[in-house]
């Protein structure tokens, strides 16, 4: 389960990345994604860890 929500995390938090970065231009929305695929990883196996499995 944790694999599979740092997965999910990882693609959401691409996602939110690129959106955020493409406003200014494509190259920050590309860094900004991979910034963001780090940070939903980590929170989507930190909140895994927190919450599902006790």
């Amino acid at each position: 389960m944790e694999k599979l929500m740092g997965w999910v995390g990882a693609t959401v938090g691409s996602l939110a990345g690129y959106y955020l970065g493409a406003l200014v231009g494509f190259s920050t929305g590309v860094v900004l994604s991979m910034v963001g695929t780090g940070v939903g990883l980590w929170f989507g196996r930190w909140a895994t860890r927190r919450w599902l499995e006790s």
